[in-house]
């Protein structure tokens, strides 16, 4: 049996409300708002981001406080969690989850809400370099079409609404990126999906009201979502079918006992019978063997608008999200009440939210400069973390072979994270090579590499910035 008695969907609002949050502050990231006299209840040193802010408030799971024995633990109540546990769950198998702060806290939480396909910055070129011709046809589909599918599914399976959109463009910010695009395109095609097609600047203009782009392709297959309704969603499921949930739950240590996984935290330990999935980004290595790392820790920022002038169609008439192709790419969308989400960067120390908003800012007001009025609600930090060859680390390992771990997303991972949950359960079962499929990537060990994040992001967006300069008609991004 589950330990929820409130079982509830989780429900979108009309509009933001201003509330206070209810995830604690969690490893530096952090909420700003413009206004924070929006009403009475707002406390300034943790609103909430624009997601919660959206959502009605939800069920609070208590922490784990007791010993307890089930087939299998899920550390992280993320996109990944979440989709671990649900299809666990939906397989008859015994699964109790735990999250150190709340369900999506983290990364799933505070992401873009942008739905693209590939295995984070593994594209169709990319897999055709690194894999045989079945393999990577194999491989894309998996990180798109049926990562896509799924979601759809999920939703209809339990009658979820997330604000799922249908559809996404890339735009190009010089003339010479508009070959790379083609060429990305084809790769696609030749994998046997054909969801893009290639716009020029003229056609463009259908889509956005900017004069900063030479043109763009319209990729049918991606879209848009409400991340942390999705992350609810799926944790709803879970516990429809008999999950358990433990928040401020925080995992201090994994052993291996025979055939048992001991899983310890402050107050409580379960005992997993068939294996343990840790399901948390950054954090991962400290769970993991350290010497083994192979991810770098980096930082990103959103922002959500007033609602603008006019509508949120004045700037994108057909509600399409964007991304754009330059170095350190501007990314945008319409959300809920005519407003404008729009993110970029990501560094290696974090901003503080003044700089942040500062450079939102600025950037929306490049991208459209006729609307100077445009200008922030809300704006936040998120921690994520990325790999030296751009995809994404999926393991197996312990004693028995029975931890899956799987990080490294590079801020591009919404609806794989989702897949490779399933994924796991298949694993789990033997129901598939799937996962098997994702952990034959090999990845190089950083050793002390996450703590020269600070020093290694810039360097390397310094030596790409260069390279972008020298060679401004070659696509880069960070």
């Amino acid at each position: 049996m589950n330990n929820c008695t409130n079982l509830i969907k989780p429900v979108l609002m009309p509009d933001a409300t201003f509330p206070v949050s209810s995830q604690a502050q969690r490893d530096g990231d952090w909420s700003w708002v413009r206004n924070s006299d929006a009403t009475d209840n707002i406390d300034p040193g943790n609103p909430a981001n624009y997601y919660e802010s959206t959502l009605a408030p939800w069920i609070n799971f208590p922490s784990l406080q007791e010993e307890k024995e089930c087939d299998l633990v899920v550390i992280g109540g993320g996109l990944l969690g979440a989709s671990t546990a649900l299809h666990l769950s939906e397989s008859g198998i015994d699964t109790v989850l735990l999250e150190k702060n709340t369900i999506g806290a983290g990364a799933s939480g505070r992401n873009g809400g942008q739905l693209t396909p590939g295995l984070a910055r593994w594209e169709a070129e990319s897999m055709l370099e690194n894999l045989s011709f079945e393999e990577a046809r194999r491989l894309w589909h998996f990180t798109s079409t049926e990562a896509m599918s799924l979601i759809d599914e999920i939703a209809s399976r339990y009658g979820l609404a997330f604000d799922r959109q249908t559809g996404h463009i890339t735009a190009a910010v010089h003339p010479g990126h508009m070959n790379a695009l083609v060429q990305a395109a084809d790769a696609r095609r030749f994998l046997g999906e054909d969801h893009v097609t290639v716009l020029g600047a003229y056609q463009l203009q259908d889509h956005i009201h900017s004069e900063a782009y030479y043109g763009g392709v319209l990729d049918d297959l991606g879209g848009q979502v409400h991340s942390l309704a999705l992350n609810r969603g799926l944790i709803y499921g879970f516990l429809l079918n008999g999950g358990s949930v433990y928040e401020h739950s925080e995992v201090i240590k994994i052993e291996e006992i025979g055939g048992v996984t001991r899983v310890y935290t402050a107050e409580g330990v379960i005992k997993a019978k068939r294996g343990v999935v840790i399901a948390v980004h950054d954090a991962t290595h400290t769970l993991l063997d350290k010497n083994n790392a192979t991810t770098i820790p980096f930082y990103t920022y959103v922002g959500v608008t007033s609602p603008v002038e006019g509508g949120s169609k004045t700037l994108l008439p057909t509600g399409k999200p964007v991304y754009d192709t330059q170095l350190q790419i501007d990314y945008y969308r319409p959300v809920r009440n005519e407003r404008l989400l729009f993110g970029g960067q990501g560094t290696g120390m974090r901003w503080d939210n003044s700089k942040t908003v500062d450079y939102l800012t600025s950037r929306m007001r490049a991208v459209f400069p006729d609307r100077p009025e445009l200008e922030l609600d809300f704006a936040w930090s998120g921690t994520t973390d990325l790999t030296l060859n751009g995809a994404t680390d999926c393991r197996r390992s312990g004693k028995n072979g029975r931890i899956y771990s799987v990080h490294g997303w590079s801020g591009h991972g919404i609806a794989q994270t989702v897949r490779i949950g399933k994924a796991i359960r298949d694993d789990i079962i033997n129901a598939n090579t799937d996962f098997a499929m994702l952990t034959a990537i090999k990845h190089t060990p950083l050793m002390i590499g996450r703590a020269l994040a600070p020093v290694a992001i810039p360097l390397a967006k310094t030596l790409l910035g260069i390279s972008a300069k020298l060679s401004p008609g070659k696509m880069i991004s960070f």
